[in-house]
């Protein structure tokens, strides 16, 4: 694997549409799919592939069906409009719920589930264990949103 896998247009898991993490990044993968730019070895986990997959986690979370929500984002529009698509298709999450998510999201990895995922995918970039602790900040950092931390 190349370390860092640069893919321009693609946002990274923290940045927020109308306060919701983790959704601009799955249009935009979306997006880059359909235009031939989303690399290879990333479609077989777009999509609902893998239970634990963040855009399968984010379908879950607002109630729609990910082949639905894919025709809808080729078809155009903002960003703000394809989150009222869904949650007028699925569900309208209240500002709790999506503190919780944003919270939920941010932190996986961290003393969880997730953090021997996080250790393999650093040692598949050739970076020790406990380099970061995140998911997210795993995937900045794979994508070069994040400097490598210096001794």
């Amino acid at each position: 694997m190349s370390f860092p896998t640069l893919i321009p247009g693609l946002r990274g898991p923290s940045e927020k549409v109308a306060g919701l993490v983790y959704f601009g990044r799955m249009v935009d993968k979306v997006r880059l799919a359909a235009e031939g730019k989303l690399p290879e070895a990333w479609e077989a986990s777009r999509g609902t592939a893998y239970p634990n997959a963040f855009d399968n986690r984010c379908c879950r979370f607002l109630g729609i069906d990910y082949a639905a929500f894919e025709k809808r984002v080729r078809e155009g529009g903002r960003d703000e409009d394809l989150l009222e698509w869904a949650f007028e298709h699925g569900r309208r999450p209240g500002d709790e719920e999506i503190e919780i998510w944003n919270a939920f999201m941010t932190k996986l990895g961290w003393r969880d589930v997730y953090t021997e995922r996080v250790d393999i995918r650093l040692g598949e970039i050739g970076l020790p264990a406990g380099t970061v602790a995140t998911m997210f900040e795993f995937i900045d950092l794979d994508e070069g949103r994040l400097p490598l931390p210096t001794a």
